[in-house]
């Protein structure tokens, strides 16, 4: 789901998108534009916060930089899964960065799956916005509420703002 909103949002593909997770590995950057206002958008790999994996170690580690370089950040979590213990790990652990964070319940293709975006209230950010990153439903909304703070303006590549799109594996 990651992957394929980083692709949604850039008009292109650009980010590998498979079935499986674990796919994105490092962090993939690219610039996108969102009514005027241009920022650098960062695709992450799935994090596993009390994984020892090798594979999922080094995950982790492009994931926190880009969460440390974001000045916002996309959670993207799965509303047909609903919250699991690890969307509860990476809630904790983005709240503690104290960088806006704009949750995105990915997979709700229609009205009837919005009512499942509900459940993930319980993870304490204030708004949940139910989307569609295969469809693009809802997919202004987000862009919108992740933009919000930006000044609309071309920056050059160095000050541009960075927003990250994080999550666990298979969003």
């Amino acid at each position: 789901g990651k992957s394929t909103l980083f692709n949604r949002i850039i008009e292109r593909r650009e980010a590998i998108v498979e079935a499986v997770p674990g796919v994105t590995r490092d962090r993939l950057h690219a610039q996108a534009e969102w009514n005027g206002k241009v920022f650098t958008l960062v695709d992450t790999g799935g994090i596993v916060p009390e994984s020892e994996e090798v594979f999922d170690s080094a995950i982790r580690r492009q994931a926190m930089l880009a969460i440390d370089e974001a000045d916002s950040i996309i959670f993207v979590v799965d509303a047909v899964d609903g919250v699991t213990p690890t969307d509860i790990d990476i809630a904790r652990l983005l709240q503690s960065s104290h960088k806006p964070v704009v949750l995105v319940a990915n997979k709700c293709d229609n009205v009837e799956r919005d009512a499942h975006a509900a459940e993930f209230y319980s993870l304490g950010f204030d708004m949940v916005y139910p989307m569609s990153a295969m469809s693009g439903r809802s997919g202004g909304d987000v862009l919108d509420a992740v933009t919000a703070p930006l000044i609309p303006e071309v920056a050059e590549e160095d000050d541009r703002l960075h927003i990250a799109a994080v999550g666990r594996p298979n969003v």
